[in-house]
């Protein structure tokens, strides 16, 4: 029975052992000099330069299909499906570097070399969709043929930076300095508030919710919002617990064409608004009691008491209609008229 071994070298080349199944001795190896390429459903494909070593047919493409995953070490693996051939459990480990992500891509740098010990560096970039898991912890789900995938999943927990955007830290064990670097991801992007319970982070302001966050525990006030977010990071002695808490420092504020907001300032100088609808009560002489709502105008189960004296520019007008209607309530948001 003929056996076929594909493995990548210490320089990310593939190289391929046969033998026959009469004798363990190598029949031959070869380490071919190319590149690897990701192609449509995230196959892995091998394109060829030429071969090194012995002599023998080699194909201009090796065709590479698998489970994808990251190991301990954060590099790329895929564990080759064995194609009605007998194999040896083939798995490739692609040695590199996380190095970028955005909404539907996953950037994984590759250092290679050739045959003359040129040293070239190439991005491979794997499409699918980030999500968090059950532990809010960060996973991007590889997209395969159909409705299949394969899940990478963070092990890590990850941070904050000072603006509040998503940056995940981990520890790459580099063979040729014998010691662990600390190497991070940015994710570029921006909160969405669910609910009480739950806040949302996405690419980019028109996205879908990306990594949905689940159990957080929230606080509202006039001046800022915030919210703890547990991650169970996987441990020796099994889930253990971590907790990232954002402060939102930032200016409410009602606009006639949205609703009511809250403004954020950031360092840089850079606004970003959160956007909600609410239901609104006078409280007493000198506050309002506020009902948050969704864009679908859904309640989501936050109520927020502000002065008067927060509240400016449109936000008196609404106030004014508010008492000289005599109304118990009324509604701010896109879809209301006042």
């Amino acid at each position: 029975m003929r056996k076929i071994k594909y493995e990548v070298d210490p320089h990310n080349r593939l190289s391929v052992d046969e033998s026959t199944g009469k004798s363990n001795l190598t029949r031959f190896r070869k380490v071919i000099d190319g590149q690897f390429r990701i192609g449509k459903n995230n196959i892995l494909t091998y394109h060829v330069k030429s071969p090194s070593g012995n002599s023998g047919p080699v194909p201009n493409q090796f065709k590479l299909k698998g489970k994808w995953s990251l190991d301990k070490n954060h590099d790329l693996r895929l564990t080759l499906n064995k194609w009605g051939r007998d194999t040896f459990g083939d798995r490739l480990t692609l040695k590199g570097e996380l190095v970028g992500a955005e909404k539907d891509l996953l950037l994984f740098s590759v250092i290679t070399k050739t045959k003359h010990n040129e040293t070239s560096t190439y991005i491979l970039k794997l499409k699918g969709a980030w999500k968090a898991d059950k532990h809010n912890r960060l996973v991007f789900e590889v997209k395969k043929e159909g409705s299949k995938h394969d899940s990478l999943l963070f092990t890590g927990a990850w941070e904050l930076d000072k603006s509040n955007q998503i940056i995940y830290k981990y520890k790459k064990f580099k063979e040729d300095d014998k010691q662990d670097k600390l190497k991070t991801i940015i994710f570029k992007g921006y909160w969405f508030i669910n609910d009480k319970t739950r806040i949302s982070y996405v690419f980019t302001r028109d996205d879908r919710p990306v990594f949905q966050f689940s159990g957080a525990l929230s606080i509202f006030t006039g001046r800022y919002i915030k919210y703890q977010i547990g991650i169970g990071i996987k441990g020796e002695q099994g889930i253990k617990g971590a907790v990232r808490t954002l402060i939102f420092n930032g200016l409410w504020r009602i606009k006639k064409d949205k609703g009511l907001t809250f403004e954020i300032k950031h360092k840089n100088g850079k606004v970003v608004t959160m956007v909600f609808g609410a239901e609104a009560k006078l409280f007493g002489k000198n506050k309002v009691l506020f009902r948050l709502r969704n864009e679908v105008n859904k309640d989501i189960r936050i109520s927020l008491r502000l002065s008067r004296h927060l509240l400016r520019g449109d936000g008196e007008i609404f106030l004014r209609l508010l008492n000289s209607r005599n109304e118990v309530s009324m509604c701010a948001g896109a879809g209301w008229k006042w």
